[in-house]
């Protein structure tokens, strides 16, 4: 083609591990004689053809398919050469995904707006007439290149997701966490499911993260899901995964926690908090390993062992009808109950020098230790966060300190989280809002749904607050 329209050549990542044997392509040009061109061109090659008139069309058309390669042109309305519309096309399509390879078209005339494609991330640019070899190459090539780059992305996703809490720290200085520790040791290796009891912030997650860490699987995946902040909308997604075109913005085929953590741990945190029609939907996987994904009628085998935790009594929940016993049974093979920080005081000492260093680390503060007076303010305290407070509180008070000691005003702590002087008008309206919430889980012993319930939140919205405040 001599013509001298601009087309840019955009190659979205491919959705699959598979290469199909024919290549899915969107040609985009206001001239049909261009579409038609390119139409014959890359259909002798087997590529399978897809043509828009606009960018309005190549965008739907984007939207709304999966394709393996996008050949666009800059210009589309007559007598225009600034490539405006292309070059906008082009940044709405790296907001869609930054990571799809760009390559330009254009006359030897306008390699000007090539560079500048390629400076707003473009790859590479052909010109017009083009070589037929050379453009069938560069998509192909792009195509292979554009596969490697969406499996190493998602394996650097999938990574971060699963391994983020690798780093493993379990100070264990008190008798009861102690014989936790032991409980850790004896069953660990083993491939029993474990329930973990505990207050909030007391430790769950660490402890799941122990008990993987001397498993048989921990050179496999540890994959944490918070199933009591999930909404019934979500669930099975988020668990099971779920098909292209399975619901609105199901766009593509997604995998789910149990598939990610097949020959590894999945550890299912405030376990209670599942609502009894996804109670019976969890059971199976956990009896058989067996689940579709939503939108697939396919049946999948993960291979997983199941930590799950709580703060609820679970055979409260069992008597009151609003938890499964054979969900129950399946989950506690084996029950590990962690204590409070109230009753552990021995640990406070050694947590407090751990979050110290941690934190001391994190904002590049030369603080090095705690005062007699902050010591002793740590071990009076109540602690209904539990290690969860006790991380955070550290945290202010290093940010707070003007020393290289932190001392008790820089902890800020009040006894057993009552307002300063007991009077909520001399709270702020956050202070006020953390200790709403800390009573209210108290009422209801620890129940987030429903402490949700009586303060009028989402389950979602209140774990939200519960994190905010290190409650």
């Amino acid at each position: 083609m001599a013509r001298g329209h601009e087309l840019i050549i955009i190659v979205p990542p491919i959705l699959s591990d598979s290469v199909t044997s024919s290549p899915r392509i969107l040609v985009a040009d206001d001239q049909q004689d261009v579409l038609e061109a390119l139409r014959l061109l890359l259909k002798s090659e087997g590529f399978l053809i897809e043509t828009a008139g606009s960018p309005a069309a190549a965008w739907a058309a984007l939207e709304g398919r999966e394709f393996d390669a996008a050949l666009i042109d800059l210009n589309y309305t007559r007598d225009t050469t600034s490539g405006r519309e292309g070059m906008d096309l082009l940044a709405r399509i790296r907001e869609l995904d930054e990571t799809l390879p760009v390559v330009v078209m254009t006359a030897w005339a306008s390699v000007s707006l090539a560079v500048e494609a390629m400076r707003n991330g473009a790859r590479d640019f052909v010109s017009k007439p083009w070589e037929n070899a050379r453009l069938i190459a560069i998509l192909r090539t792009q195509a292979e290149l554009s596969k490697a780059l969406r499996h190493g992305r998602r394996l650097e996703s999938e990574n971060r997701a699963l391994r983020g809490e690798a780093k493993l720290e379990v100070i264990a200085e008190s008798s009861g966490m102690k014989k936790v520790m032991d409980m850790v040791r004896r069953v660990g290796p083993s491939d029993a499911n474990v329930l973990l009891l505990g207050e909030n912030g007391a430790g769950k997650g660490t402890v799941a993260q122990a008990l993987h860490a001397v498993s048989n699987r921990k050179n496999k995946a540890l994959v944490t899901v918070n199933v009591g902040g999930l909404s019934e909308g979500v669930f099975e997604s988020e668990l099971f995964g779920h098909v292209r075109g399975a619901f609105t913005d199901a766009r593509a085929d997604r995998v789910g926690r149990f598939e990610l953590a097949d020959g590894g741990t999945l550890f299912l945190d405030e376990i209670a908090n599942v609502t009894s029609g996804l109670q019976s939907k969890l059971l199976r996987v956990v009896e058989a390993g067996e689940f579709e994904p939503v939108g697939s009628s396919r049946t999948r085998k993960a291979n997983v062992r199941i930590i799950s935790a709580t703060n609820a009594d679970l055979d409260a929940e069992v008597a009151a009808g609003r938890f499964r016993q054979d969900l129950q049974f399946r989950l506690n093979t084996i029950e590990i109950r962690i204590p409070p920080l109230r009753d552990r005081r021995e640990d406070i000492p050694a947590l407090s020098a751990y979050f110290l260093s941690s934190q001391a680390a994190r904002y590049r503060k030369k603080v090095t230790g705690f005062d007699a007076a902050a010591t002793q303010a740590l071990l009076d305290h109540g602690w209904p966060g539990n290690v969860r407070e006790l991380d955070h509180a550290v945290e202010r008070a290093v940010l707070l300190s003007s020393t290289d000691r932190i001392g008790a005003a820089d902890l800020a702590l009040r006894v057993s989280g009552e307002p300063r002087g007991g009077r909520l008008e001399d709270m702020s309206l956050e202070e006020v809002e953390a200790f709403l919430i800390k009573k209210t889980l108290s009422r209801f012993e620890g129940n987030v749904t429903r402490a949700a319930d009586a303060l009028g939140l989402s389950r979602s919205a209140l774990y939200r607050r519960i994190e905010r405040h290190g409650l």
